[in-house]
């Protein structure tokens, strides 16, 4: 996981909106560590479980990790200030992106976390023209 989060660090330096699809305990939260630590990050990461955004300021980029599993309404996001947020100069990571629905900017990649016989398996869609050509640059690093 580390070396993929550092690819797509490294394909969204220039910003991203990044939303993580999947179940409890698939990864999710390990994938957005993995990416803020690649931003040059020097800190500990973590978990906004309770926060619901944590904000980094890497040597690359920033990084915005939100876990909205714990929103009960997609209104909560303006006390955060979700609209000050800069989408265009920073990496945002969004795990439960459904539960901000409205509010949040759209997304460039989604990243699916899925089952695979023993193990899990990573499904990535473009879903803007710069979020294809963000995938393209990481299908080019590998």
């Amino acid at each position: 996981m580390p070396a993929f989060g550092a690819q797509l660090a490294k394909a969204c330096r220039s910003g991203s909106v990044i939303y993580l699809q999947g179940t409890l305990g698939m990864g999710k939260t390990t994938l957005s560590r993995c990416v803020v630590e690649a931003t040059g990050w020097q800190g500990r990461v973590k978990s906004p479980t309770y926060t619901l955004v944590e904000q980094y300021s890497g040597n690359l980029v920033e990084a915005l990790h939100f876990d909205l599993y714990r929103l009960a309404d997609p209104e909560e996001l303006e006390f955060l200030g979700v609209r000050d947020f800069d989408q265009h100069q920073a990496i945002w990571l969004i795990e439960w992106p459904e539960r901000g629905a409205g509010l949040l900017p759209p997304a460039d990649i989604e990243v699916y976390f899925e089952d695979a016989q023993n193990s899990r398996k990573l499904r990535l869609v473009a879903c803007s023209d710069k979020g294809a050509q963000q995938l393209q640059q990481m299908e080019a690093m590998a």
